[in-house]
């Protein structure tokens, strides 16, 4: 939203950041946002615009779970990662097998 100066609130700031980080997800709120202002003029009735909304929605809802699951396998990556740098860089206990005494 903006203010009574005409510039953008933080959560607007924020949200407009989000959206840049993920475009695949602005492009299904530009959907919704057409549907909305009817701007193909094409959405004559309430079902017809409840239908598109619909399609958007779920549209959206595909997209914000591929998003989840590519940031989710992302974050297991660098946590195995991390894991196996950790595990490389640790000391042996020990110095390898004692002499045999004879």
């Amino acid at each position: 939203m903006s203010n009574s100066s005409g510039s953008l609130d933080e959560r607007t700031k924020r949200f407009i950041a989000k959206l840049h980080e993920h475009p695949e997800l602005q492009e299904r709120f530009e959907g919704v946002m057409a549907v909305v202002e009817n701007a193909d003029g094409d959405t004559l009735t309430a079902d017809d615009a409840e239908q598109r909304v619909v399609e958007e929605l779920q549209m959206l809802g595909r997209e914000a779970l591929q998003c989840w699951a590519k940031r989710k396998a992302i974050g297991l990556e660098h946590e195995y990662d991390e894991r196996r740098d950790y595990q490389r860089k640790e000391k042996k206990d020990s110095t390898g097998k004692p002499d045999m005494v004879q």
